[in-house]
């Protein structure tokens, strides 16, 4: 359950456009509505894809601190796991520098790709005492599972999300799953199971609920 007021906002991802494509419609509702202390941690990244990410995180959660793994090049893409004492250090130092948050997004820990997966896995042993939303990516893999927590959004919100993953990433734009159909098509299905239009879907293994 989320308090009144602030929200306290972790986003991680293992490369740029992770956290927009998984979630950016959520972070475009919570921001509608709340005050959002926000914090954005993108691991890997070539300088071009870096600033994309700066773009995106501004259009997505204004006036949030965007961190990286470190200089372009320190963690490659594709190779997380055979760095898991570095990347897990990483978020050690993420933690120890920022407030407990509220809710922290990150990928699932069963997701195909094997940067995502370590960073699902490792992200609730870092913020124990946070709400984790372990976000999906649709991808060639065909990896979509079965969530169990929906967010529903309002049709301007899907759009919005849209539009500004096309204007934030142009270095995406000739990927051949990069189109509006695939992500307004997912957003629908997933808002079809939650009885609405648009929706994001998450799996939350842990919920504490104060009451």
């Amino acid at each position: 359950m989320l308090p009144d007021g602030p929200l306290t906002v972790l986003c991680l991802a293992a490369h740029p456009d992770d956290i927009e494509i998984a979630c950016g419609g959520t972070l475009l509702t919570l921001g509608r509505d709340r005050e959002l202390d926000a914090v954005s941690l993108v691991l890997t990244g070539t300088a071009e894809r870096r600033a994309e990410a700066a773009e995106a995180t501004e259009a997505f959660l204004p006036g949030a601190r965007l961190e990286f793994g470190g200089e372009p090049g320190d963690f490659a893409d594709g190779y997380l796991p055979e760095q898991w004492g570095r990347v897990k250090r990483r978020l050690h130092e993420l933690a120890a520098h920022m407030a407990v948050p509220h809710l922290v997004f990150a990928p699932r820990p069963d997701d195909a790709h094997q940067d995502h997966r370590l960073l699902g896995r490792l992200a609730p042993t870092v913020w124990r005492n946070s709400t984790i939303m372990h976000y999906e990516i649709p991808k060639w893999d065909g990896d979509l599972g079965r969530p169990n927590v929906y967010v529903p959004l309002a049709d301007d919100i899907a759009r919005e999300k849209v539009r500004a993953l096309n204007e934030c990433y142009p270095s995406q734009h000739s990927r051949d799953w990069w189109d509006d159909e695939l992500f307004l098509g997912f957003m629908r299905v997933r808002g079809m199971e939650c009885k609405g239009h648009y929706a994001e879907a998450f799996v939350v293994n842990k919920l504490v609920m104060v009451t």
